[in-house]
């Protein structure tokens, strides 16, 4: 139990009232608002990430994607329901710790790619 024990753990889930935020607090001291776009395109899913590093899609258009719930799964991580229907990916807490941490560098590799896919058809 200890490698659990040392893990961060989520101590508030908050989805603000607009439904395109969710903002996560850690017992670390660590918080993050979460963009309801950026948890879209991020998604652990399979239809989003693949089953692979090399078979990750570029998921666009989902600038106005707004969450419309979240559901526990056990003690360990939550599903968020989209308003585009998605609602397959469960998000670990280690996942939406790595999200938060990683905002910068995954959201700009994100922009990049999707720009790139823009100008093909």
């Amino acid at each position: 139990m200890s490698g659990a024990a040392s893990r961060p753990w989520p101590l508030e889930l908050r989805l603000d009232a607009a439904k395109t935020t969710l903002s996560v607090a850690f017992d670390t001291g660590e918080s993050y608002a979460l963009a309801a776009e950026y948890l879209r395109v991020e998604s652990p899913s399979a239809e989003v990430q693949g089953h692979g590093p090399s078979q990750k899609q570029i998921v666009t258009g989902k600038e106005h994607v707004k969450i419309d719930g979240l559901e526990p799964v056990g003690n360990y991580a939550i599903r968020i329901r989209f308003d585009d229907g998605h609602d397959t990916g469960l998000f670990s807490w280690d996942y939406l710790l790595e999200l938060g941490r990683e905002h910068k560098t995954k959201w700009a590799a994100y922009l990049k790619a999707a720009n790139r896919g823009s100008s093909s058809g």
